[in-house]
């Protein structure tokens, strides 16, 4: 069995920096980790791991966190720098629990900013489902290879490369790739009040 240390590392470092960003949000707003847990849903002990960088938490968890605390998940997964180059396959990348879905966050707008933009890659014949994000996130996704089905509520929208749709990302949505090929789209998230 090869060892990818490489991977290792990054998956190390990631959990770090997702914990000392949550640990200083949660200082910041002087919540104890039982609120947290409460505004969250996740696990007083699973967040108190996260928080010392020993627990790797999925896409589900992070979307929890995100929800919970109402910022987007990029603030919890970029590391903040003045210019930043975002290349494929060389950022933070955080999987599906299904495996179905990569994310990979390319850029934020500030610590807790107001927008953020990611590239996802979702394997041949799956599905994606993140539930409902907080209250006044709306997607703008466009197709940037393959094909998708979007599920929002009750209606499905079939895209294909290069079409864009903007929906309420705080209805229930899945993403579905009906293909044999890996389906990559782009997807900038606003953060907004209703």
């Amino acid at each position: 069995m090869v060892v990818d240390h490489h991977k290792i590392n990054n998956v190390e470092k990631l959990a770090k920096q997702i914990g000392e960003t949550l640990r200083k949000i949660r200082l910041e707003r002087k919540i104890s980790l039982q609120e947290l847990a409460e505004l969250t849903e996740v696990s007083k002990l699973t967040l108190g791991n996260i928080e010392r960088g020993e627990a790797n938490p999925s896409l589900a968890v992070i979307w929890k966190i995100a929800n919970g605390l109402t910022i987007p998940i990029s603030t919890l997964l970029n590391e903040s720098n003045e210019v930043v180059i975002s290349r494929k396959n060389e950022g933070n990348k955080v999987v599906s629990a299904n495996e179905a879905c990569t994310l990979e966050p390319i850029f934020d707008t500030s610590s807790y900013g107001s927008m953020e933009i990611h590239r996802a890659f979702l394997k041949p014949n799956s599905e994606y489902c993140p539930g409902s994000h907080q209250l006044g996130v709306v997607e703008y996704v466009t197709v940037m290879k393959g094909e998708i089905m979007i599920k929002v509520q009750d209606e499905k929208y079939h895209l294909y490369e290069y079409d864009s749709i903007k929906f309420n990302g705080d209805f229930e949505h899945t993403y579905i790739n009906p293909t044999n090929s890996e389906t990559v789209i782009h997807f900038v998230m606003t953060y907004t009040k209703r």
